[in-house]
């Protein structure tokens, strides 16, 4: 017997509340319990090509809903692996089911199966319906007509070939010479929707955690033989059925679904365009589906109760999503949020905002609407993602997959509950992304914010970063070429000239131009007017500084990624000092680094989350920053010397933030790879008397695209 290796897999949305093994004859089966209430959905394993993290895009949604439990079969995951074939008869996995639930302390269930798993749904609910409150199936891949495309391929299962191409690898003797090559292939006819290189890429590592020897033995034991099997069981279910199934399956026919839900006598749902895994190509409306359907088995008396308001009696409300990634976001939103209350003072602004986000906008008394505290952590998230000083922002992005859904399904609850006029989404990719692949739920008009527009490929990427990074560009120009009107404002924060030349992938177009057709320009949005610093000795004492002080602020800005650079700096410190008299160093660790973690020195001083920071910036005599677009701004804004040392391996901080910069002529770039603290010094030294020569930055851009957004109140 084989047991599950171990690795380390991408930050969850959640964690599951209580994990466990259930043992039978020598078989172990790991499970996860989430959430609590009525009823429970026990999401049953498929195949076990893939494990139970093929459920990640449902388990966060469900569970804030229901209790749900999830395992791994035989075969994958953190369970074991048997080696004879009669280890992975359906009963097996129908019995590994009820050992679950009875350890879980489980009466009844919803049970939602994929594909292969319907087969012991089935027998789930035809052996034990006293435990079954309902079966939903998804894609069930049950003998039933028509049959799949790979049949023949079946019946040649054991066939010796020279070569093997297409369902031809479905083939003993692919699988034990060239498992991977058939899992490629696999995926690919699993995922026939466009750009779906991020679920197939998932798919692809799950299936890595088993072997083509298990798989065989998967394979090799006895199932269900033909259409009059399935009957035999579908004449005993006796609970409610659901069958979603989705027309371009190229792996079980949506037919054969569909004659499913005429033999249990249940609702069918065809997804038009949908491959054979919708669950995670379109896992929003799959999402809403279990949902409903699970509330369709909870007792009356626990079901929420709704309230409706005339529309005449509803206040003007908007609800606000600001990105959690770093603090600018929240600076530029917090200003712009200002002035549209200039222009409606009895605008109600809700924010739907995580922290770091939310220790801004609890300063500034913003209300922060009480479903945040349900939001997956996004920083968090990359924070994990980093290392020194570097931080994929690419793959991080598409790492956080599961964490974007999770946030989306929130805001959705939130909208469908409650009434907004207008969602306001700084960089809130979630929204904008799920939306545009569910037009129907935007009930609201809805404007759209970023500072900066295209996915780049780092050099030593090579070409698949350079296809990835191209085919997410691709989908983005085709959303909003389907659905032009559903952004009803795109806004850049900046100017068109701040956007980089690149192209958004070979045969599409330059950034610039598709940018400039689809987006309004209000100008950079700092958030504060630096003319209230024109008399810098007056802030400088206000802050407590010296006169025979020279200041350097150093700061990351809101995430943990930073705090390298930090050290590093903190070590320059002592070297710069004996080259610059005076010299009087600010650390400022921000919301999510332990200030007292950093070491110290004389005429060094390490400090927490400073609010409103731009006001230290204007006062200081140089910073030191990460590379950042806000921090960066602000000090341009100041006419500011500073220092910045983008992430490596950080596309927007490389290409985006840098090409603006040098269009403001503004700061020194510096490379941390090559920068040790003597050279940090040295340019500490450099730089503390340069005069800035920056091109203006304007005052006015919080109230230009205020205008631009009131317009849809």
């Amino acid at each position: 017997m084989r047991m599950a290796p171990t690795g380390v897999e991408q930050s969850r949305a959640r964690y599951p509340d209580a994990t466990g093994y259930v043992e039978r004859d020598g078989v172990r089966t790991y499970f996860e319990r989430y959430g609590d209430g009525e009823p429970t959905v026990l999401l049953l394993p498929t195949w076990s090509i893939v494990h139970s993290r093929c459920w990640k895009l449902q388990i966060p949604y469900l569970a804030r809903h229901c209790r749900v439990l999830a395992f791994d079969g035989r075969g994958n995951g953190r369970s074991d692996r048997p080696a004879e074939p009669e280890a992975y008869v359906e009963e097996q996995f129908a019995d590994d089911a009820l050992a679950v639930m009875d350890a879980t302390r489980t009466e009844r269930a919803v049970l939602v199966s994929l594909s292969r798993g319907a087969e012991r749904s089935l027998l789930l609910g035809a052996g034990h319906p006293e435990r079954v409150s309902g079966l939903v199936f998804i894609a069930p891949g049950l003998p039933l007509p028509p049959g799949p495309p790979r049949a023949r391929a079946e019946q040649e299962f054991m066939q010796q070939r020279e070569t093997y191409s297409g369902w031809e690898k479905f083939n003993r003797n692919h699988w034990l010479e060239n498992y991977e090559d058939f899992v490629d292939f696999f995926m690919s006819q699993i995922f026939t929707e466009p750009h779906s290189t991020k679920q197939r890429e998932d798919a692809f590592g799950w299936a890595l955690d088993t072997d083509g020897e298990t798989l065989l033995a998967t394979q090799l034991a006895p199932r269900m033989a033909d259409a009059a099997s399935v009957r035999q069981l579908t004449d005993r279910i006796t609970c409610p059925t659901l069958v979603i199934h989705g027309t371009d399956d190229a792996v079980r026919p949506h037919d054969s679904g569909a004659a499913l839900a005429a033999l249990t006598g249940g609702a069918l749902v065809t997804l038009e365009g949908s491959g054979h895994n919708p669950q995670a190509r379109d896992p929003v409306k799959v999402n809403l589906l279990l949902r409903d359907f699970a509330a369709r088995t909870r007792p009356v008396a626990s079901r929420p109760r709704a309230t409706w308001t005339r529309g005449r009696n509803r206040p003007r409300r908007v609800l606000y999503v600001s990105s959690p990634i770093g603090l600018g976001h929240a600076q530029r939103d917090v200003a712009i949020a200002r002035e549209l209350r200039k222009l409606h003072p009895d605008l109600q602004i809700d924010w739907l905002a995580q922290h770091p986000v939310t220790r801004v906008l609890e300063a500034e008394g913003e209300r922060i609407h009480p479903a945040s505290g349900h939001l997956a952590n996004e920083s968090a998230h990359i924070e994990s993602e980093s290392a020194e000083h570097d931080l994929h922002c690419f793959h991080a992005y598409r790492r956080m997959d599961e964490i974007l859904l999770a946030n989306f399904m929130l805001f959705h609850d939130l909208v469908e509950a409650e009434s907004y006029d207008l969602w306001i989404g700084d960089e809130a990719w979630e929204l904008d992304y799920f939306l545009h692949e569910n037009p129907e739920l935007k009930t609201a008009a809805y404007c759209w914010l970023t500072d900066f527009v295209g996915w780049l490929p780092m050099p030593d990427g090579g070409e698949h970063e350079a296809f990835l990074a191209a085919d997410y560009n691709a989908e983005m120009v085709e959303h909003v070429a389907r659905y032009p009107r559903l952004r009803d404002r795109s806004i850049f924060v900046g100017n068109a000239a701040d956007i980089v030349p690149d192209r958004l992938g070979p045969e599409l177009p330059a950034i610039r131009e598709w940018t400039e057709q689809h987006f309004d320009f209000p100008g950079y949005v700092t958030g504060f007017d630096p003319t209230a610093f024109a008399d810098r000795e007056a802030l400088r004492a206000e802050l407590g500084y010296h006169a025979d002080e020279r200041v350097c602020i150093v700061s990351v800005g809101g995430s943990g990624v930073g705090e390298q650079l930090l050290r590093r700096v903190i070590e320059a410190h002592p070297l710069a000092a004996a080259r610059v008299p005076g010299l009087r160093t600010i650390v400022i660790a921000g919301p999510r680094i332990a200030p007292d973690s950093l070491p110290r020195h004389p005429g060094l001083e390490v400090v927490g989350y400073v609010h409103n920071l731009y006001r230290q910036f204007a006062a200081c005599d140089l910073a030191v920053v990460q590379g950042g677009l806000t921090t960066a701004m602000e000090l341009t804004a100041n006419r500011r010397p500073f220092l910045y040392f983008p992430l490596a391996h950080h596309f927007e901080q490389n290409f985006h933030v840098d090409h603006r910069l040098h269009r403001y002529r503004a700061g020194r770039r510096m490379d941390y790879a090559e920068s040790p603290p003597e050279i940090i010094a040295e340019a500490i030294a450099d730089e503390i008397d340069r005069e800035v020569d920056y091109l203006p930055v304007e005052t006015d851009g919080a109230l230009r695209a205020a205008a631009r957004i009131a317009e849809m109140l």
